[in-house]
């Protein structure tokens, strides 16, 4: 039964053959060509080739006996297991298997591995697919899988180049339901098809009835309701209770009627056998009874009584109210979820009320199940739902407010063009603009929240920006908190935007030093780490690769293992009311992930946090390491560059629907000697560009805009116009723009809220 594990690829196979015949081309050539220069080249290459041909297949050879190996150690462990095996390759088809599947299934070699085992499964080729899925992220998964036989335990490995199965079917050992129940019990299909019964349903009943029809004189059959049961014996009045099952199906328990007090009856005694949670209420709508599955799950004890609204709670509307106007029959039965009240932790439960009549008159019998999982899913679901609708909030404000801050910091610049440091205004001018650029921090918090920030990357040795950073993070701790730095001497740099960056150290610090109320150590501790293989934990992937982690360690009280999970979500903070808005780690999430790094956090109780940042590591060519280091501060670099361009004038058409935005940017070029045309929207742009005679050399335009967008425009423009350069501005960021990026040749992107010299060097650049 061993096959192949892995036949190699068409290209594998014919890699070395092209290899060689290319070798044997070049050594033709090199014999019959009569120049001796040329003739030494081609026996060069003719070795060279036939040298990477034997390379080629020598690998492919040392490949093929690691997969063989590995596929014989396979087979020793699966040759003599009772449970089918397989081994499938790339590709998923089965090459592969043991003796026991060879018994079940044949000679299933060559087939898809969901067609091999369709007639065990329902919905095999989901269940495989959802298996390789689970695969590409983790090396071992398995499901369990409910068939008309009884469970069946599909276990995945993945190997090198493969994957191997195997099925454990639990259909022959496992009990029916019911079978350790002295109450009668049956399972019923949804057509009302009596799919299996409990020995002691056979009993009573003495025959084995196919439908539910059969059972109960009155149909259809409610839950709480009393009906009658035709027994051997004859007509017994009995209550049934229906519990939910997988598939549709339901569990029908039959509970002799009641016709004492339910502390009394047999239905109270009966209780206890039943694998459910239940409770009686009485008319007054206090609990009477309760099972031990019940008190499990309220935490009460057995001898618990009073109105059901002093065990549950969060309704929407009074308890006491819904069990009332179920008794009155003033509302259909049907299910509700609450919170008990009296259990530490958090628990749902999915209470039905269903309506019984006896002797003492109307009551309830409450059915019980654990809904704190569904609960949970349902609650994430809202919550992401809610912050989605927010972000798209904080994206939008965020656009609406660059504008404003473009054009009042863009008239602030050309009034400061007007006034030197000895002007009375000048101060003023100052403080305006000085408050802008903190309303242009403050909007870029905002788009981190969002992950719609521009980011304006650069290369950062952490060593330096660490170091700058320092006497800032001293002020914030306090004289209370040490602050040590720790850098590894072979850090290598990173690509990241510096401002928010260093505002995500500030946040993390922060953070430490509040856990610490009576003081103690941060320590920041920088460090090169490189993962040869992919990391996995908290639901991420970190790849493989060199990163640079920042590691922010404190000595507080720590963070509880169930809020760990949920630290990072926005306005969810362990601080007390009125101390934290917790968007604080929220956006640094934000800002780390749009990086391309990770965050994640260790923490124990009474020890300490610590938080931990991968960012991936950036290798600097040499020019560039020498560039990092120069001695020169980055104004005046920047001032340089601007003098060696020569100052020349052109044709700029300006389109913007903002009209503040619009006059600063059309006074700002015109001051540096460029001829602007204005126009409010894409529409009258393309009106102006009807006149042939008009000479543009760039196109300066928004983004987003009503009518026809930027690039829409701008695309349309350029086929008459093909040597027009271009400036995108927007307040978004450039990848959440149309298609997740511009595309557009000879086009740069300038972000808003964006200041005059930012807007006159980029177009200089751009045209010269």
């Amino acid at each position: 039964m061993i096959s192949r594990w892995l036949a190699p690829t068409a290209w594998a196979r014919l890699q070395p053959m092209l290899l060689l015949l290319f070798g044997v081309i070049a050594l033709l050539a090199a014999v019959l060509v009569e120049s001796l220069q040329w003739a030494f080249a081609l026996w060069a290459t003719a070795g060279g080739a036939l040298s990477a041909s034997a390379l080629v297949m020598g690998a492919a050879m040392v490949r093929r006996g690691r997969m063989r190996a590995m596929l014989r150690a396979a087979l020793r462990v699966m040759e003599h297991d009772p449970a089918p095996c397989f081994c499938s390759d790339g590709a998923g088809a089965i090459v592969a298997v043991n003796a026991a599947a060879a018994r079940r299934f044949g000679e299933p070699l060559g087939q898809p591995m969901s067609r091999a085992i369709l007639g065990m499964l329902p919905n095999a080729a989901a269940v495989v697919f959802r298996t390789e899925t689970a695969l590409e992220r983790q090396p071992m998964t398995h499901e369990t899988v409910l068939t008309t036989r009884g469970p069946v335990r599909l276990t995945a490995h993945r190997l090198a180049g493969g994957v191997f199965w195997r099925i454990d079917d639990q259909g022959g050992a496992a009990p029916h339901s019911g079978d350790g129940i002295a109450l009668p019990m049956m399972v019923v299909s949804q057509s009302d098809t009596i799919l299996s019964m409990n020995p002691a349903m056979r009993d009573v009943l003495g025959r084995r009835p196919t439908a539910l029809a059969d059972v109960f004189a009155q149909s259809p059959v409610i839950a709480g309701r009393r009906t009658i049961l035709n027994g051997a014996s004859g007509e017994i009045a009995v209550v049934p209770v229906i519990v939910p099952s997988r598939d549709g199906r339901r569990e029908v328990y039959v509970v002799p009627g009641l016709a004492d007090p339910p502390a009394a009856s047999v239905a109270a005694r009966a209780f206890e056998s039943l694998p459910v949670a239940l409770l009686h209420i009485g008319s007054d709508g206090c609990l009477l009874a309760s099972n031990r599955h019940a008190q499990a799950l309220l935490g009460i004890v057995d001898a618990a009584t009073g109105p059901l609204s002093q065990f549950v709670e969060g309704l929407g509307r009074p308890v006491n109210d819904w069990v009332m106007d179920t008794l009155a029959e003033r509302i259909p039965d049907r299910s509700e979820v609450v919170r008990a009240r009296r259990r530490e932790e958090e628990v749902f439960l999915q209470i039905t009320l269903s309506r019984i009549t006896d002797a003492s008159g109307p009551s309830l019998l409450a059915v019980l199940h654990d809904a704190t999982e569904l609960k949970t899913l349902e609650q994430q679901f809202v919550q992401s739902q809610k912050m989605q609708a927010i972000g798209e909030l904080a994206g939008g404000i965020a656009h609406d407010f660059n504008n404003l801050l473009t054009a009042i910091a863009g008239h602030c610049d050309l009034l400061l063009l007007r006034h030197d440091q000895g002007d009375p205004d000048y101060g003023d001018l100052v403080q305006i603009n000085q408050n802008a650029n903190r309303a242009a921090a403050l909007v870029g918090q905002l788009l981190a929240f969002s992950r719609k920030q521009t980011l304006e990357p650069e290369i950062l040795d952490l060593r330096d920006t660490m170091g700058e950073l320092t006497h800032l993070l001293n002020r914030l701790v306090g004289e209370k908190i040490t602050l040590t730095l720790s850098h590894d001497p072979a850090l290598w740099p990173i690509r990241a935007d510096r401002r928010q960056l260093d505002q995500v150290i500030m946040n993390l610090v922060v953070n430490a030093r509040d856990a610490m109320p009576d003081g103690g150590e941060v320590r920041v501790e920088t460090r090169m780490v490189r993962l040869t293989e992919p990391l996995y934990r908290d639901r991420a992937e970190v790849p493989a690769g060199r990163y640079v982690t920042i590691r922010v360690c404190d000595q507080g009280h720590g963070i509880a293992p169930d809020k760990c999970h949920r630290i990072f979500e926005p306005f969810f903070t362990t601080k007390r009311q009125g101390e934290g808005t917790g968007l604080g780690l929220s956006m640094a999430y934000g800002i780390i992930k749009q990086t391309g790094g990770y965050i994640f956090v260790d923490s124990v109780v009474g020890v300490g946090s610590t938080f931990i940042i991968y960012c991936p590591a950036f290798d600097l060519p040499a020019q560039d390491v020498i560039a990092q280091h120069s001695p020169l501060p980055p104004q005046i670099m920047r001032a340089k560059a601007d003098h060696d361009v020569d100052q020349t004038t052109g044709v700029v058409l300006l389109v913007e629907d903002e009209a503040p935005v619009r006059a600063f940017a059309a006074r700002a070029l015109r001051l540096r000697g460029y001829t602007v045309i204005e126009a409010g929207c894409a529409e009258e742009a393309l009106e102006k560009l009807d006149d042939e005679a008009l000479k543009i050399d760039l196109f300066l335009t928004d983004v987003v805009m009503p009518g026809m967008d930027g690039p829409s425009w701008v695309r349309r423009a350029l086929l008459a116009r093909p040597g027009v350069k271009v400036v995108f501005v927007s307040g978004y960021a450039e990848d959440q723009l149309e298609d997740g990026s511009i595309a557009i040749p000879n086009a740069v992107f300038l972000p808003k809220p964006f200041s005059l010299a930012d807007l006159t060097e980029t177009v200089q650049r751009q045209l010269h």
